[in-house]
């Protein structure tokens, strides 16, 4: 499956730094800063009980997708549908085919967050 067509960004897309993250997602789904921040206070929280930095890159590395997705309010709005529609769906194909969908514009919005490289397939 290609990947998604997305309507322009209004913003670049920040690099994979906490601070970065919260400066645009504030501007794009500032709805989404409350959970940003309950969820990097309990990434900080693991990241210093386990000593490790981990807790923290996956935490911005989880949010660099959330962001690249929500630069896109049109591919927002339809994963948040899709999201919804799984919740209610019955039909194993449609399930499926749910599943793919979302799974494609997850993986678009990790390539472009620079996560994932290109045409990677998923793998």
């Amino acid at each position: 499956m290609s990947q998604p067509a997305h309507d322009p960004a209004p913003l670049p897309q920040p690099p994979v730094q906490a601070e970065a993250i919260r400066a645009v997602l504030a501007h794009v789904a500032p709805g989404m800063l409350a959970l940003f921040d309950e969820q990097r206070a309990a990434a900080t929280a693991r990241a210093r009980a386990e000593t490790s930095a981990t807790p923290l890159r996956v935490f911005a590395e989880a949010w660099a997708v959330e962001v690249a997705v929500a630069r896109h309010p049109r591919t927002a709005a339809r994963l948040r549908a899709l999201e919804a529609e799984a919740c209610d769906a019955t039909d194993l194909e449609a399930v499926r085919g749910i599943a793919a969908e979302i799974s494609a514009i997850r993986r678009a919005a990790a390539v472009e967050a620079g996560l994932r490289p290109a045409g990677d397939g998923g793998r």
